[in-house]
């Protein structure tokens, strides 16, 4: 088995159900860890054929919480781990959300969930 860690992706998006976080984007900062496991023959050859392309569900990510609305930070963490969970190399996943300065006196708030096979 293998770690990936996607750390402190930092995208924009509406959060939150108050009136000004309705009109106006918000800074949220995404952590992902995926375990899969890595096919011996890639990792003899050096090839990519058939590991898991973190690029790509990075991507996703980005379209999805950069064109979402979200009222709350739990749906949008839960959305993104079914995401990740939709391919069955993923044997476990971890999704954490921060959401900068949503106390007055705190840095952030933040929800995380995890899933595995």
């Amino acid at each position: 088995m293998a770690r990936i860690r996607v750390k402190n992706l930092l995208l924009r998006t509406f959060i939150g159900f108050n009136p000004e976080e309705l009109v106006n984007k918000q800074d949220v900062v995404i952590n992902l860890e995926i375990e899969i496991s890595v096919p011996n023959e890639a990792l003899e050859s050096d090839e990519p054929d058939g590991i898991y392309d973190y690029k790509k569900i990075t991507k996703r990510v980005i379209t999805y919480v950069q064109d979402g609305r979200f009222k709350l930070l739990e749906v949008l963490t839960k959305n993104l781990l079914e995401m990740i969970m939709e391919d069955d190399r993923v044997r476990w996943a971890k999704v954490e959300v921060d959401k900068p300065h949503a106390l007055r006196f705190a840095e952030s708030v933040s929800f995380e969930m995890e899933a595995k096979r």
